[in-house]
């Protein structure tokens, strides 16, 4: 029988999903009552879903593919705004209104680079994924109000402040969603996706600052605040058409929702009845495994290893230098000596745009080609081979700056900006997307947005170090450290490796019932690839 077939309609043979019963198990409108899970129909699910090609996952699954990737435009606005700040402290208006004079030009302290980049953590899942994605994109309508007109660092700051504590709900909305949507054969690339958007997100900004950089009043930096605008828009009109994640539903016990969602989801005519006895049985699983369902219970036994995992990852990016991604341009920009000629990097201003820029386009194609690479290889394969990666080009760079008389030395300099723009490749083809699919895989679902509210919030953290280091270490009025910045991420990068190498595991196409086994086993990091579930 061809898995199409499989996966349609066999009332007959299993019975039939009704307002009443999903096989075996009562159900009353909005609430479970005790019964029996659907055991046979949950296997039949986890066959279906190792058995799904990508090609035939991408045919019966459109809908799913289309609404992961609009909840994913709030992952566009996330890097959109910090991306535009950090290129507007290369604005020549912008540092004239908002900075000071040092030695011929403006520029921005360090203070407020800093104050810029906080923002906190992420409301619970009591209202479900689709209205708080709606809330949030109507405070963040609201508040870029306040970074439009803002003349002062205070008024700007505060806008920052607020956005950012929006903003940052997108990055556990987006992957939670995506990971919830969609089957095991399209996870890996609807959650690395979201690395895309972020790119994608920093690639807008920096050609909008690219357009609005040259002119001489507050519309230079006005007019890119203004533009984020647009995502808001897109987003509220498609925002009430949008399905509920049907894991939120189930565990909520709206089974009726649930399956109305997984109809909307797959193409018309598909059997969703084993897809709602997997997301029963696995949810039936993690209540007897006590996998539980705050965020005290990510600490505990039974989840404590998959948090760390999660924390780690997401927390590796900003380790091996992913910050710099939103300095580049300014690093590339600032003035270094002479005042108009010679920056950071040595680079012209306008040189510095266009680096910038292919700087973002490679990690865009990175992550492209990221998704081939995770149809064939595992995901810890492609991650610590590309951290290892990063870490030699981060010496490298380091290396060149060391050369004698580096600031008159036009080769050396395009050398080493020409290796950033391969480092920026690299991360986009391992550790940005696959960062993403490893948070989600390794995360108990009864706690998944928690853990990824605990992994993003402690990447925030060691983002807040890095965003108080990176200003203080480039800056030509502080160390004016230039590329021997890659010592430090080199360093750091090296040591997350040995980590990474002891405790990440394959998850590659394992369904989550069968990461809940082997995660509540015990089984060994490196056995993960291989191991035989029952």
């Amino acid at each position: 029988m061809s898995l199409e077939a499989a996966m349609q309609s066999s009332d007959t043979k299993h019975g039939s999903i009704d307002s009443g019963h999903v096989h075996g198990q009562d159900i009353l409108k909005g609430d479970i009552v005790v019964g029996i899970i659907a055991g046979e129909d949950a296997i039949r699910a986890t066959e279906n879903e190792h058995n799904l090609s990508l090609r035939d996952a991408v045919r019966l699954y459109p809908a799913a593919i289309g609404w992961s990737a609009f909840f994913s435009l709030g992952i566009i606005m996330t890097a959109f705004d910090p991306q535009l700040l950090g290129n507007l402290y290369a604005t020549p208006k912008f540092q004239q209104d908002f900075g000071y004079l040092y030695e011929g030009s403006w520029i921005i302290k360090a203070q407020w680079q800093t104050g810029a980049a906080f923002f906190a953590s992420y409301p619970m899942e009591w209202f479900g994924r689709k209205k708080t994605f709606g809330v949030c994109v109507l405070l963040t309508t609201a508040i870029i109000f306040i970074q439009f007109f803002a003349r002062s660092l205070p008024v700007l700051i505060v806008g920052e402040l607020l956005g950012g504590l929006v903003l940052g709900t997108y990055a556990t909305i987006a992957p939670t969603y995506a990971s919830e949507v969609c089957p095991v054969a399209l996870r890996g690339i609807l959650t690395s996706y979201i690395n895309l958007c972020f790119v994608i997100g920093q690639l807008i900004a920096n050609g909008v600052i690219a357009g609005t950089s040259t002119l001489d009043n507050h519309w230079a930096y006005s007019g890119p605040f203004a533009s984020q605008w647009f995502w808001c828009l897109v987003i509220l009109i498609g925002w009430p058409f949008a399905p509920e994640s049907p894991w939120f539903l189930v565990r909520k016990g709206r089974m009726e929702e649930a399956e109305h969602a997984l109809r909307r989801l797959g193409s018309k005519g598909m059997d969703i009845k084993p897809s709602l006895a997997m997301i029963i049985e696995t949810d039936r699983l993690e209540q007897e495994l006590e996998a539980g369902s705050t965020y005290l219970d990510c600490f505990k036994q039974i989840n404590r290893r998959r948090t760390e995992i999660a924390m780690g990852v997401y927390s590796i990016q900003v380790i091996s230098g992913i910050y710099l991604v939103g300095y580049a341009t300014y690093f590339f920009s600032m003035f270094f000596t002479k005042p108009s000629h010679i920056t950071l990097a040595g680079l012209a201003t306008d040189k510095a745009f266009d680096m910038s820029i292919g700087f973002l386009a490679l990690g865009f194609v990175g992550t492209l080609c990221s998704w081939v690479l995770m149809s064939r290889f595992g995901r810890r394969t492609i991650y610590n081979s590309g951290l290892s990666a990063l870490i030699v080009l981060l010496l490298i760079i380091a290396i060149l700056d060391c050369a004698p008389g580096y600031t008159e030395n036009k080769p050396l300099i395009w050398a080493q900006s020409s290796l950033m723009l391969v480092w920026n490749f690299c991360y986009g083809l391992s550790v940005g997307p696959v960062c993403f699919v490893i948070l989600c895989e390794v995360s108990a679902t009864k706690v998944r947005s928690k853990t990824i509210a605990l992994a993003t919030a402690t990447q925030a953290m060691v983002g807040i170090v890095m965003t108080i280091a990176i200003p203080y270490l480039i800056n030509p009025d502080q160390a004016n450290a230039r590329g021997k910045i890659g010592f430090f991420f080199g360093g750091l990068a090296a040591i997350a490796l040995v980590w990474s190498f002891f405790r990440v595991p394959e998850t590659k196409g394992r369904t989550y019932e069968e990461l809940d086994i082997m995660f509540s086993k015990g089984v060994k990091t490196r056995q993960f690839g291989n191991y035989h579930v029952e």
